[in-house]
């Protein structure tokens, strides 16, 4: 059985399962969970000494099998060199979507998704196209994920987020596209599968053109438009190459898609300049930022995809998220020195709300949060962290304040042996 990363632990992870304890990479695991599924017995990860509570489900497609998943909301219970291991929900924007927008049921593994934008266009109805963000696309209340949010949320569960110095040189488009593909499995949103609304270009091969033109055509047919009918929106993950004029308006160009780009009409381009300005001002000055774009389009009966909403998200080289120059500098020290560290993202929150930039999970038993502060936001920092410190696994913390200066060392990298080693 081939065990995915997603949310499980990795090879060498030992589970209590039925009162025995089994190895991921022992030959008795894959059928010990299908038991467990069977049974509906909940695995327990023995991370800690008195471990944590995991449940199994199974997996899509027609080669099926099955995967230990974590508990909704129970990754930072698991120890921080565990591959289950999540900071919590708090210290991100996860925390405020958690349970309303994004809802995981463990009986059946589906995790349903409330959106806080169409993908549906009524006939005879001019959509109001919007630069999908913080403030535009829905409100941030937590109630629904914005096309930011759910950008995010993928991210999220697809890992990458994650990083490692063994990661280094092997995080490919290819690899970003099947892990975000992975992640988009048993997603429901409106009562339809999140993964058949999503299009995510295949890596571009000259020698491979006509069979992946082929394949986009045939998943982009249900978004075609029809007189008189409600057109079905599809979903659009992809890598930004060019924002600019065309002969009649505006279009972007996706990288892995050089045989058409995506129309955008004059209202969407001057709100994602207005909208955008940061994310586009890091892109434009680093030679080492990918632009990654979410987006809602439809096709038209031209066969032109036209795109009604977006949101754009900047990206180091190692495809993770960044905010801002600060952001980047700090993520590249990280990577630079080879840490090991989980991205924290905004999701729904507006920039107003301080959230962490990073958690360093090398620091021995306790992990560490990683913020970057500015003057004004001190009240608001000091006021989030006496709320989260009233719960448990709260991390401790690592400040760098822009008005000081220069960033100060990094909490020292530290072996789980050297303090308590957490493992039975």
């Amino acid at each position: 059985m081939e065990v995915s990363a997603y949310g499980v632990s990795a090879t060498g992870t030992v589970y209590e399962i039925g009162g025995q304890r089994f190895e991921v990479a022992t030959s008795g695991f894959a059928q010990a969970i299908a038991n467990a599924h069977a049974a509906r017995q909940r695995p327990r990860c023995q991370c800690t000494p008195e471990g944590v509570e995991m449940y199994v489900a199974r997996l899509a497609g027609p080669h099926g099998g099955y995967i230990v998943k974590r508990m909704p909301d129970t990754g930072c219970r698991h120890a921080c060199d565990c591959a289950s291991y999540e900071p919590p929900a708090d210290l991100s924007g996860l925390g405020q979507v958690l349970g309303t927008a994004i809802n995981e049921d463990p009986a059946t593994g589906q995790t349903s998704l409330r959106l806080g934008f169409s993908l549906t266009k009524l006939p005879g109805r001019s959509q109001m196209p919007t630069a999908g963000g913080e403030s535009e696309s829905v409100a941030t209340d937590g109630t629904k994920l914005s096309l930011r949010g759910l950008l995010h949320y993928l991210w999220d569960e697809a890992e990458l987020t994650k990083w490692h110095p063994g990661f280094a040189g092997k995080r490919t488009w290819g690899t970003v596209r099947r892990q975000l593909l992975s992640a988009s499995e048993d997603k429901f949103a409106r009562g339809d599968s999140l993964r058949s609304r999503l299009y995510i270009p295949e890596t571009f091969f000259v020698d491979q053109r006509d069979e992946l033109n082929i394949r986009r055509s045939a998943q982009w047919l249900q978004a075609l438009s029809a007189p008189g009918k409600p057109q079905c929106l599809m979903l659009l993950i992809g890598e930004v190459k060019a924002i600019v004029p065309a002969r009649y308006g505006f279009k972007i160009v996706v990288k892995h898609v050089p045989d058409q780009a995506f129309a955008l009409d004059h209202q969407l381009y001057r709100r994602l300049g207005r909208r955008f300005e940061t994310e586009l001002a890091l892109w434009g000055a680093s030679d080492h930022i990918h632009m990654v774009i979410i987006a809602t389009f439809g096709v038209a009966e031209t066969g032109v995809p036209v795109i009604s909403e977006l949101s754009l998200m900047p990206v180091t080289q190692h495809w993770l998220p960044v905010e801002n120059a600060f952001d980047e500098q700090l993520l590249d020290r990280l990577v630079n020195q080879g840490r090991t560290f989980r991205k924290g993202l905004r999701y729904n929150l507006p920039a107003s709300i301080p959230v962490a930039s990073a958690t360093l999970i090398d620091t021995g038993g306790e992990p560490c949060s990683l913020r970057i502060s500015r003057e004004a936001e001190v009240d608001i920092e000091e006021r989030m962290q006496t709320e989260t410190h009233q719960h448990s696994h709260q991390p401790q913390s690592w400040v760098w304040h822009l008005d000081d200066g220069a960033m100060p060392p990094l909490p020292k990298k530290r072996l789980l042996t050297e303090t308590a080693d957490l493992r039975p």
